[in-house]
C-alpha cells in the first residue's frame, strides 16, 4: 500500500478545486491536517471577526472531509514541528499545500520545507488561492506590476486561471491517526460579552455557504453589478469576500462562473477579481506593504496622534453620518460596503490626518475578510502612499459621497437609527439642518448625535499643507 500523503490546509479551506487535496487524492490514503501558528503569524494573526470566522469554517471542513471519508487533524503550534511530528508518525512522502503570499507564511512554509526534508519528507507546493503565478507576472522590463491597468492586461493575456478542479469522490483514510485538538479548546469564539450576534446574523461560513452565495450573485446581481456595486444602501455586491479570503471557494471557481455569463456586470466583476490579485501581486513582491509605504516619499509624513478621534472613528461616533454608518456596519456585521471603506478611510487619513496603519490594524480585527494583500494595498491606495495610489490630493468629500451613493440616506438611517427622522439632504450633514429640521428629526447636536470631529473645509486644506510638506 502506497504511503499515505498529507494535505496542509491553510487559507484554503474547502474541498473543491483544491490542487493540493486532488494530487494528494490521487497519491493513495489522505491524511488532512490544519496547524493554527499564532507566533508565525505574529502582529498578523487572525483578529477577533477572523477568529470567530476561522472557528465555523474549520467546523464546515471537518464535517466535509468527514463526509468524503477523512478527518481533518488539528494542531495548535509551530506548523514546522506539528507537521513532521504528524508525516513521520504517519508514514508519509509527501505533504500537499497551497502557496500563500504573506511574507510570515513565505517564511513559515520554509522553515516547514526545511523541517520535512530533514525527516525524510517532500514539501509539494500548488496554487490554491492566487489565479496566476505571481513571480511569473511581470513587466517588460521583468519587473513586478506597479500599476493596476498593466497588470489586469498581462492578466488577460495569460488567458486566464485554468479550470478549476472538482471535488475527490470520496477520501481513503490511514488505518493510524494521530491525535487531534478540539476545535472548542482553541476559544476562537469570544467569550462574554457574546459580541458576535450580529456576524451570526449576517453570515454563514463555509464551503457549501460560499457556493449559494456565488449562485444567488450570479442569477440575481452579476448583470446589473456596474451600476448597482457602489450603493451601500441596496444589495448589490458579491460579499464573497470573506468565503474567498478563508478560501471556502476558489478564485477561479468565481472566475469562471462569472466569465461564463456575458454581460457589462460580468466584465466589471472580472476586474474586481484582478484587483484583489494585484494587491497579491504587491504583497509578494513588496513583503513590508502592511508595515511601511510604497512611496518613499511618505516615510517621513507627520501624522497626528489623536487617541480620543481615533476611538470616535473606531466607534463610529466622528459626526459625519456616512462614516459612521460605515464603521457601525463594521462593528455589527464584520464587514463595511467597499465604497463606504474609502469615505472612512478618507476621512481618518485625510481630514483626521492619522496614519493609515492606525486604520489597517483596526480592519484586521473587526473584518470577517481581514486580508493582508487587500488590506495593507487598499489603505495605502487611500493615503496615496501606494501603488497605483490615488493621489493625495484627492480627498472624498463624505457629504457629496453620501448624497451621491445613498441618496435617500437608507444605509445611515439602517446604522445610524439617531438620524432616522431627518430627511435627505439634511440627514447627511445634520449640522447644515435648519434648527427646526433638527428638533423636528428629534437631532440634538452634541447630545443625540454628535458634532463632526473636523471641520470638512479645514480638515481638507490641513491635510493638503500636510501632505505637500511632506514631500508627497
Amino acid at each position: 500500500m502506497a504511503a499515505p500523503a498529507l494535505v496542509w490546509f491553510r487559507n484554503d479551506l474547502r474541498t473543491e478545486d483544491h490542487a493540493a487535496l486532488a494530487a494528494a487524492a490521487a497519491h493513495g490514503s489522505v491524511l488532512p491536517v490544519f496547524v493554527l501558528d499564532e507566533a508565525a503569524a505574529g502582529a498578523w494573526a487572525p483578529g477577533g471577526a477572523s477568529r470567530w470566522w476561522l472557528h465555523h469554517s474549520l467546523t464546515a471542513l471537518t464535517g466535509a472531509l468527514a463526509r468524503l471519508g477523512a478527518p481533518l487533524i488539528l494542531r495548535r503550534g509551530p506548523a514546522e514541528t506539528h507537521l513532521a511530528e504528524i508525516a513521520v508518525t504517519a508514514g508519509a512522502a509527501e505533504v500537499h499545500a497551497g502557496e500563500m503570499p504573506e511574507p510570515w507564511a513565505r517564511s513559515q512554509e520554509k522553515r516547514v520545507a526545511r523541517a520535512l526534508r530533514e525527516a525524510g519528507v517532500r514539501l509539494v507546493r500548488h496554487r490554491t488561492a492566487m489565479l496566476f503565478d505571481q513571480d511569473r507576472l511581470t513587466t517588460k522590463s521583468a519587473a513586478p506590476f506597479q500599476v493596476y491597468s498593466a497588470f489586469a492586461r498581462a492578466c488577460h493575456a495569460a488567458g486566464g486561471p485554468p479550470p478549476p478542479l472538482p471535488a475527490p469522490a470520496r477520501l481513503d483514510a490511514p488505518a493510524m491517526l494521530p491525535r487531534s485538538d478540539a476545535l472548542d479548546g482553541w476559544g476562537l469564539l469570544p467569550a462574554k460579552p457574546d459580541w458576535a450576534g450580529g456576524l451570526r446574523a449576517a453570515w454563514v461560513p463555509g464551503e457549501a455557504a460560499a457556493r449559494a452565495r456565488l449562485d444567488a450573485f450570479l442569477a440575481a446581481l452579476l448583470a446589473g453589478y456596474a451600476a448597482a456595486r457602489d450603493r451601500p444602501d441596496a444589495d448589490g455586491t458579491s460579499r464573497l469576500s470573506p468565503h474567498l479570503r478563508w478560501g471556502e471557494i476558489s478564485p477561479a471557481t468565481v472566475w469562471h462562473a462569472a466569465a461564463a455569463t456575458p454581460t457589462a456586470g460580468a466584465a466589471k466583476f472580472l476586474g474586481e477579481l484582478l484587483w484583489r490579485e494585484f494587491s497579491i501581486h504587491l504583497l509578494w513582491h513588496n513583503p513590508a506593504l502592511p508595515e511601511r509605504p510604497l512611496r518613499s516619499a511618505f516615510a517621513g509624513m507627520q501624522w497626528r496622534r489623536d487617541a480620543a478621534a481615533l476611538r470616535a472613528w473606531q466607534q463610529g461616533r466622528t459626526g459625519i453620518p456616512i462614516v459612521d454608518a460605515g464603521m457601525r456596519q463594521l462593528w455589527e456585521t464584520g464587514w463595511m460596503h467597499n465604497r463606504v471603506r474609502m469615505i472612512a478611510a478618507s476621512f481618518l487619513v485625510k481630514h483626521l490626518l492619522i496614519d493609515w496603519r492606525e486604520g489597517e490594524r483596526w480592519f484586521w480585527d473587526t473584518l470577517v475578510d481581514a486580508d493582508l494583500a487587500n488590506n495593507s494595498a487598499s489603505w495605502q491606495w487611500v493615503a496615496g502612499c501606494g501603488a497605483d495610489a490615488a493621489p493625495y490630493f484627492r480627498i472624498f468629500n463624505p457629504v457629496l459621497q453620501a448624497r451621491k451613493f445613498d441618496p435617500e440616506g437608507a444605509y445611515i438611517r439602517r446604522f445610524v437609527p439617531e438620524l432616522s427622522g431627518l430627511a435627505a439632504p439634511a440627514l447627511h450633514a445634520p449640522w447644515e439642518a435648519p434648527p427646526l429640521a433638527l428638533q423636528a428629526g428629534g437631532v440634538v447636536l452634541g447630545r443625540t448625535y454628535p458634532a463632526p470631529l473636523v471641520d470638512l473645509v479645514a480638515g481638507r486644506a490641513r491635510a493638503l499643507a500636510a501632505f505637500a510638506a511632506a514631500g508627497a
